[in-house]
């Protein structure tokens, strides 16, 4: 009768004993049994070879827990996840399918010899990260100067090691003045707050096990406003469109607005344009006067306010001089000049009254004021004389003497 199986749990036959001797008459093992390494939920397989096996059996047994799982073609445990499969009674295969985590441990493939011989594998079943939403942190609110700690807390087989990084890739500014682009740790712990802190985090979790997690915690810092203006005095003529501007940074979003030298709120009107252009917690404020007035020299004033205060800047608009108007270079002078006559002697003749001789005017277009019939027969006379010529015609003649 063959002996019964056991466990030996002190001592176990390696595959260096008298049952691999190849001078012997009992079955011998073909190689040591592979230590394995899955993932969970995956399948695990381990391949027991056995030379000669003969009338005696293999079973398959788990260590740590003293426990029987398959004897020959049979499976005693009561675990559906567990099958054997062998091939001509030489290789042997355990299958644990879907694994988890509590199937980690030692394995023994045995054959019921006397003594029993056996050989063993750990198998070790991998777990990828996960990031706990408790006591993983949320995102938080602070206000500006405070400290804070944001917390990773991640699990997995082997241990995740967790590594803190800024979103958006910058660096992490740390109370001792070192700006780093990552920090490993399951807490990342940040003194004295500023704005600059502000912004979205990833908490990283990895153990070599894929796939890499992540979370995204934000932190939002909270501060009163602040302006900043670069130009406290400027200088303007009368007519003239300008553009003033402040920039904020606050947190909440503030309130912004502009007032007058009158200390009246500025609207969106005919004369004034208000724009405020938001990027993160900074505000750039913008008031567009299209044409300067008398009543706009004075003090305008940029507002913002939070629920955490209100701040304000000056800038003041003083008058210049309009500034002379320049010629283009290579711009050419045109003269314009206005003719009129006045044609003393002539008009004499004709008994009328004296008036002014030809003058040149350039204040006026080019033009020729033609008074009366006889003027205008009296100035053909004229020019005509001028050039040399006298012609006196039946028509000028009859014009002089009516």
């Amino acid at each position: 009768m063959l002996p019964a199986f056991a466990i030996p749990v002190f001592c176990i036959t390696t595959w260096a004993s008298a049952l691999n001797d190849p001078s012997s008459d009992l079955p011998r093992f073909g190689k040591p049994l592979n230590n394995l390494t899955v993932s969970v939920g995956r399948e695990a397989v381990f391949t027991c070879i056995v030379e000669d096996l003969g009338p005696y059996k293999v079973a398959w047994l788990r260590v740590d827990t003293q426990t029987i799982l398959t004897i020959a073609s049979h499976v005693i445990t009561k675990n559906h996840r567990i099958a054997v499969t062998h091939s001509g009674h030489r290789t042997w295969s355990l299958h644990i399918k879907d694994t988890r985590k509590s199937d980690s441990g030692w394995y023994m493939c045995q054959v019921n010899t006397d003594p029993m011989s056996s050989i063993t594998g750990f198998l070790e079943v991998v777990v990828p990260p996960d990031i706990l939403d408790y006591p993983t942190s949320t995102d938080m609110v602070v206000r500006e100067g405070s400290n804070v700690t944001l917390r990773c807390a991640a699990t997995g087989t082997p241990e995740p090691t967790v590594t803190w990084r800024r979103e958006a890739g910058g660096t992490i500014s740390l109370s001792n003045w070192h700006e780093l682009a990552s920090i490993e740790g399951p807490e990342l712990e940040i003194t004295r707050v500023t704005r600059l802190h502000m912004g979205p985090y990833l908490c990283i979790a990895s153990n070599g096990v894929p796939p890499t997690v992540s979370k995204r915690i934000v932190l939002i810092v909270h501060f009163q406003p602040m302006v900043f203006i670069e130009n406290q005095l400027v200088g303007a003529y009368e007519g003239q469109t300008l553009t003033l501007e402040c920039r904020s940074e606050a947190f909440p979003r503030p309130i912004t607005y502009w007032t007058r030298p009158s200390n009246e709120t500025i609207a969106n009107d005919e004369n004034y344009k208000v724009e405020s252009i938001p990027k993160g917690y900074e505000i750039t404020m913008k008031l567009v006067i299209r044409s300067v007035r008398i009543q706009d020299f004075g003090s305008f004033r940029c507002v913002a306010t939070n629920s955490l205060g209100e701040t304000d800047g000056k800038i003041k608009l003083y008058r210049i001089d309009r500034p002379p108007t320049t010629r283009k270079p290579g711009a050419r002078r045109e003269s314009k000049k206005t003719w009129k006559m006045d044609h003393s002697h002539e008009k004499k003749a004709a008994g009328m009254k004296d008036e002014p001789m030809l003058k040149g005017d350039d204040n006026g277009d080019e033009q020729i004021d033609f008074q009366s019939a006889t003027a205008s027969s009296v100035l053909h006379r004229h020019l005509l004389t001028n050039l040399g010529i006298t012609v006196i015609t039946a028509i000028l003649a009859g014009s002089l003497s009516t």
